[in-house]
């Protein structure tokens, strides 16, 4: 039987799975790795290294664990994090530390637009989200902190740029991966002209050309396994590996989502709501819409940074006592959560989370709230009411893609971590007022990467063809008329107006405290 080896590397796991060409998940390895090492307040770095060494482990697991699996696989595909990129030299050997996508150290400005130009960056209110946006870019602080650093750098790379080029020897990466402060034009899905007036991406984060990879459209061959990758990997000598993409976007091919009439939802640290569109649509104006991995689209989407992160915090901060009781149970401590939701009603007895626990680019000074508290309150109405708030971040974004998109979203579709849990399925279908559906295996950004692999070393002949023999739906939620009265009310009277009466002091406290910077 063939079969289709998918390695998805995240910011705290790599996991290399083995596909069957229906879909079904054959042996999975995971190697979990600390997510970063902060040497100072606010720095994010991982060794590169950590990222191979966790890919060639779980390979040769794979092999000694599933030889008879492992013999016949046709082709890899690779999907990663967004932007966390790393330098590397000629040999395609590290220069310094990734910053991963968590880091939050700044760079000085590098943009300095004409006297119109400002005037029309100030006009449409983006003054405050460019500025942001190149002080976040890490290219732009290496080149002002570590100038010796970029003068040796051959090529900037994503963690999928790096793991290609450890297997196959070429630095290509796919279209689908180019998400993050690059110099990327992302309605023409290439690199950026800094001579166009408003691809300001290629005027924020100025990268030599030379040092980016070959770009290659999603289900095209990056290359094939060296001898040098086999001796290391296990993996055959010649195996095609297939260009795929980001996380994100390989998570809404592997729940079959290929138009504006299903909203792919990630529950994952960042959490996401993402259609797929053969237009370029911008949900927020002037914030782009990313390339998709079905070639030649676009997904639309709004995040919400410290999605799902939410819930480690809110474990950390307030389920201590759940925490502890899980471990002597040998039992995720998620699943004790989960009875909180139980315990606490609809709508939270009235509290109400804004979850901006990190600020996005069209919102720099946003900040987190909590309202509604009275002495009626306990741990299990946090809880719902930091669930219910970032389903209703989630809900604003689905109104923000149908603004533009000009077409109503019927389905919803839901992965990541949460999305395992049926109750947090149940609050999303309850406040959408939509039906939720939940794919057959967890691991979906690897059963997308296996659908673009699949096409792409022609085991099918498109990528339609693909989702419909391998993705399978497991369960669906529909919403409880009762419960979405409530929370219509909640969302329309409340949330929705949140933000508006709440700016202003956003803006004092940062100017005060200085923190966001």
């Amino acid at each position: 039987m063939k079969t289709i080896l998918s390695i998805d590397c995240g910011t705290q796991s790599l996991r290399a799975a083995l596909f069957s060409p229906e879909g079904e998940m054959l042996a999975i390895q995971r190697v979990l790795f600390e997510p970063y090492k902060s040497s100072q307040p606010g720095w994010a770095e991982q060794d590169p290294e950590v990222y191979w060494q966790a890919l060639t482990t779980a390979s040769k697991k794979l092999k000694d664990e599933n030889p008879e699996y492992f013999e016949n696989i046709v082709g890899i595909g690779i999907t990663t994090m967004r932007d966390s990129l790393v330098n590397v030299d000629e040999q395609g050997k590290p220069l310094r530390p990734l910053m991963v996508w968590l880091d939050q150290r700044k760079a000085a400005p590098v943009y300095k637009p004409g006297i119109i130009m400002k005037v029309i960056i100030w006009f449409i209110g983006m003054t405050d989200s460019i500025h942001k946006a190149q002080r976040d870019g890490k290219c732009n602080w290496i080149r002002q902190n570590q100038p010796e650093i970029w003068e040796k750098t051959h090529k900037f790379l994503q963690v999928s740029g790096l793991l290609n080029f450890r297997l196959t020897g070429t630095f290509r990466d796919s279209v689908a991966s180019q998400i993050g402060h690059v110099p990327f034009d992302y309605k023409r899905q290439k690199w950026g002209n800094p001579k166009r007036p408003f691809v300001f991406s290629a005027k924020l984060y100025p990268i030599e050309k030379e040092k980016l990879p070959e770009l290659v459209k999603p289900g095209e061959k990056i290359g094939q396994i060296t001898e040098w990758a086999s001796r290391e990997t296990g993996l055959s000598i010649g195996l095609p590996v297939i260009a795929c993409g980001s996380d994100k976007g390989c998570e809404t091919l592997g729940m079959g989502v290929l138009n504006s009439d299903t909203a792919s939802l990630s529950f994952g640290t960042t959490a996401t709501i993402q259609t797929t569109s053969r237009k370029y649509r911008e949900p927020i104006r002037y914030m782009p819409s990313y390339p998709a991995v079905y070639p030649g689209f676009f997904n639309p989407e709004v995040e919400i940074f410290r999605g799902f992160w939410m819930i480690s915090w809110f474990k950390n901060e307030f389920a201590h006592t759940e925490v502890l009781i899980a471990r002597k149970l040998g039992i995720p401590v998620e699943k004790l959560l989960d009875k909180l939701l139980h315990q606490s009603p609809p709508g939270a007895m009235g509290l109400v989370v804004q979850p901006y626990w990190s600020p996005g680019l069209s919102q720099p000074e946003a900040k987190g709230a909590m309202i509604g508290f009275g002495d009626v309150h306990k741990k299990e109405h946090v809880y719902r009411a930091v669930i219910e708030g970032l389903v209703y971040a989630l809900k604003e974004g689905k109104e923000k893609i149908e603004r533009v998109s000009h077409t109503k979203i019927h389905r919803l579709a839901v992965s990541g971590g949460a999305s395992q849990s049926n109750e947090i399925c149940q609050i999303t279908a309850d406040i959408f007022n939509l039906p939720v559906v939940r794919g057959n295996t967890t691991e979906t950004s690897s059963l997308g990467a296996a659908v673009l692999t699949a096409f792409g070393t022609g085991v099918y002949p498109t990528i339609d063809e693909a989702v419909k023999k391998m993705v399978h739906l497991r369960s669906e939620f529909h919403p409880n008329e009762n419960n979405v009265r409530l929370y219509d009310l909640l969302y329309r009277k409340v949330y929705k107006r949140l933000y508006r009466k709440l700016e202003t002091f956003y803006h004092e406290i940062r100017d005060i405290t200085g923190y966001p910077e």
